[in-house]
């Protein structure tokens, strides 16, 4: 079904199940341990061999020597993989037979990963070998066994010091609406202002795994993966055969934030060894492997230049970005929230990417917009502190009702940004803030409060369900969803009941298998709504077929209490459905309203953070997320999800750095023991509220993305909370002590 007109009324807006608090059906798995994640099956593969990948150990060059026989003489090893002896690949460019075509825009495999397919390295930790035994343990003792010689190239590692070779990226041309140069040069009062952030690691839970299994010509592959089609035509195309020859099975994905979009070493290496050697083999990267072998958020230099009139309406906005990747990588756009969110008649918006021989730059919560924010919502406060404006009223000021590039014609489709800062400032207790940085004080500790704005694009994806009403009144929910901890399960199982009148427990959802009809996968915040939507016409095709085999005209019929009711006249679903069962197939594909309507959730940060006044230790006191984004499916695996961007916020503020070793190339900090993430104890309070909205013009169930609007200028606004504290303006991410004691302006006793 094409989605291309704005969604009326329908079953999903009773409310009985969608849009109540729900705990998440897949909990008791998880918490006991039965929830099985793709290293975790063993059963489906008798008589498992382990693999273990070894890395390049140079970011740039080329392997001169490389010995296995020690490896190959170890305990229990059945099979030493190099590019010496690797089957042939493909690299993208190549798509397997069976593959559909490319969409406008898009590269035939471009999911394609070959691994050892010659002696040139690209970056640190490239496989360079796979050590494969009866063992884990033998396998990795193995692995350390292999003797590898490198001629190392001289590499280009640092963005700043390649920064002015960048060129313009083909998916991220340049904006420009009036005379930006004009409007920025007259304008009353500017800001000029250069913020930087860092490379930054996903750091999920779960390492990337596979496990590899052939049955004849056909390949069945339990791996961690957001996106299971992708992750088909990955391998597929990777080894040259037929996508109707590759099932991939991810029916729990422990976390990706975006890392899992990708296919990397471990599904094509398990791969290749298991059908060399014709029984299943395992192959999980290491953590160090995760920060180099995998992909990771590209660091960026960004320039805001914002003019202004005395009332503070924005006259011109300039955003310049500059990023770096890999041949073929994606730029970090940057400045793509800058399009959206305030008015300006006059804008430039500009992107630069140079290449680097660093590991693979790609998307990582919230792509472009989470680190746009943490530049742009710092240089907002910056010229309201210039101006002399609330920071607040600034950004009011500055609403606007309609796409500020294409005008009047494309107006938003809802946008409540001026309502989630309202209630924010008066829930959070804005009014109390001392405009003059420093002026608040807990004995040693200043306090500061700050806020910041939040947009994430709404995306939508073409997604397909199955269901079946069995003779029990169960209804099955078969689709190619994910769940990534984000609460997919639930969700979906919540659709399902309200769609059929059934209770939550009548129904049984089946995720992540490339045999049930394709859908979205969990990625750029698109996943519930648009295999929510996938579902809604699964199930009203369900609901249509259920009414003619009950003799009923589908238009009059109620669904409720796992009963249908006409005229006067009911009957048990579970009679209607009989032995045999009534089974259905639904599609949503998105028509044209993203083009007739800006599409965007909003939202609201605020933070209250202690600065201790000798140390420059910051301590996020509280926090406070107002969010609008459609249709809240299950208030509260939205709220978890919130909570979850909101830390990640906190963490890019104010310790995530992956640190770059600019002679080698290489991630120092490649482990959660020195790449620091936020825990428990550095986030005492967080609060989420979320506006009622609906948004017919997104989709059926009238439902926005919300798990990575979470993190959007969340960090900003903890940035803009030490600037209130301590006077101290840090424009290069992430806010350390030892950055804020080199620019606080506030005596440490009072």
């Amino acid at each position: 079904m094409k989605f291309e007109s704005p969604a009326g009324r329908n079953p999903i807006d009773q409310g009985r199940v969608v849009g109540v608090a729900q705990p998440r059906i897949d909990g008791p798995l998880k918490v006991s341990g039965l929830a099985p994640y793709s290293h975790e099956y063993h059963a489906e593969a008798p008589g498992v061999a382990y693999g273990v990948m070894l890395g390049a150990g140079i970011g740039k060059g080329r392997i001169t020597a490389i010995d296995t026989s020690a490896a190959e003489a170890a305990p229990g090893v059945l099979l030493v993989l190099t590019y010496k002896n690797a089957p042939r690949q493909f690299d993208i460019g190549h798509a397997p037979p069976g593959s559909p075509a490319p969409k406008k825009g898009e590269k035939p495999g471009r999911h394609n990963a070959p691994q050892l397919q010659g002696p040139a390295i690209k970056h640190f930790d490239q496989s360079v070998a796979l050590v494969v035994a009866e063992s884990f343990e033998q396998a990795r003792a193995a692995a350390q066994l292999v003797h590898v010689s490198y001629a190392a190239a001289p590499g280009k590692f640092d963005l700043a010091a390649e920064k002015q070779h960048g060129t313009v990226p083909e998916d991220a041309p340049d904006s420009v609406v009036g005379d930006f140069d004009a409007a920025f040069a007259a304008a009353p009062t500017t800001v000029d202002v250069t913020y930087t952030t860092p490379d930054q690691a996903h750091s999920m839970m779960e390492p990337q795994a596979s496990m590899a299994r052939w049955d004849g010509d056909t390949l069945t592959l339990w791996t961690s993966h957001q996106i299971v089609h992708w992750a088909v035509d990955g391998v597929a195309g990777t080894l040259g055969i037929p996508t109707d020859k590759v099932r991939v099975i991810s029916a729990y994905v422990g976390g990706g934030f975006g890392s899992k979009l990708m296919i990397y070493g471990d599904p094509i290496l398990a791969a290749l060894a298991a059908r060399q050697l014709g029984r299943p083999v395992k192959v999980a990267l290491t953590r160090p492997q995760i920060y180099n072998h995998t992909s990771h958020r590209p660091a960026t230099i960004q320039r805001l230049r914002l003019g202004a009139d005395s009332n503070g309406k924005l006259l011109a906005i300039g955003h310049d970005v500059w990023c770096g990747n890999q041949p073929g990588g994606e730029p970090e756009k940057a400045a793509d929230q800058t399009k959206l969110l305030y008015a300006g008649a006059n804008r430039l918006l500009r992107t630069r990417q140079t290449l680097l021989d660093l590991p693979l730059g790609a998307s990582m919560r919230a792509p472009g917009e989470a680190v746009g924010l943490l530049a742009l919502e710092c240089a907002m406060d910056e010229l309201a502190e210039k101006l002399g404006i609330d920071p607040i009223e600034l950004r009011i000021r500055n609403d606007t009702r309609y796409d500020p590039e294409k005008g009047p014609e494309r107006p938003f489709s809802t946008r409540q940004l001026v309502e989630c800062l309202r209630t924010g400032a008066e829930r959070f207790g804005w009014s109390r803030r001392d405009p003059v940085p420093g002026k608040v004080r807990d004995g040693r500790w200043l306090i500061g409060y700050g806020v910041a704005a939040a947009i994430r694009n709404n995306l939508t994806v073409a997604s397909g369900a199955r269901v079946r009403l069995g003779g029990d009144g169960v209804l099955t929910i078969q689709t190619q969803m994910t769940d990534i901890g984000t609460g997919s399960y639930t969700i979906l199982a919540q659709i399902g009941a309200e769609m059929l009148g059934l209770p939550i427990d009548k129904v049984r959802v089946e995720l992540g298998d490339s045999s049930f009809p394709q859908a979205a996968g969990s990625g750029g915040s698109w996943g519930a709504n648009s295999s929510g939507a996938g579902l809604f016409y699964a199930c009203r095709n369900l609901r249509d077929a259920i009414a003619a085999k009950a003799g009923y005209n589908s238009t009059d019929v109620q669904f409720a209490d796992g009963r249908i009711s006409a005229n006067g006249h009911s009957r048990s679903l579970a009679e209607i459905a009989g032995h045999d069962g009534i089974a259905a197939e639904g599609k949503v594909e998105f028509g044209d309203l993203t083009k007739q309507y800006a599409q965007a959730a909003f939202g609201a940060h605020f933070a209250e953070v202690a600065v201790d006044s000798i140390t420059c230790e910051v301590r996020v006191r509280r926090m406070l997320s107002v969010c609008a984004a459609g249709r809240i499916i299950n208030p509260q695996t939205a709220r978890s999800q919130c909570l979850g961007g909101m830390a990640m916020g906190i963490g890019a503020a104010l310790m995530e750095d992956q640190i770059v070793d600019t002679r080698f190339g290489y991630f120092v900090n490649h482990d959660l023991a020195e790449y620091h993430v936020p825990v428990h104890a550095d986030i005492p309070d967080m609060e989420v509220i979320f506006l009622d909205e609906l948004d017919d013009k997104s989709s059926p169930i009238k439902a926005k993305g919300v798990g990575e609007l979470g993190i959007c200028g969340v960090g900003a606004a903890v940035a803009n909370a030490v600037h209130n504290a301590t006077g101290a303006r840090i424009r290069d991410y992430p806010l350390t002590l030892d950055r804020i004691m080199a620019k606080i302006t506030v005596p440490a006793v009072a």
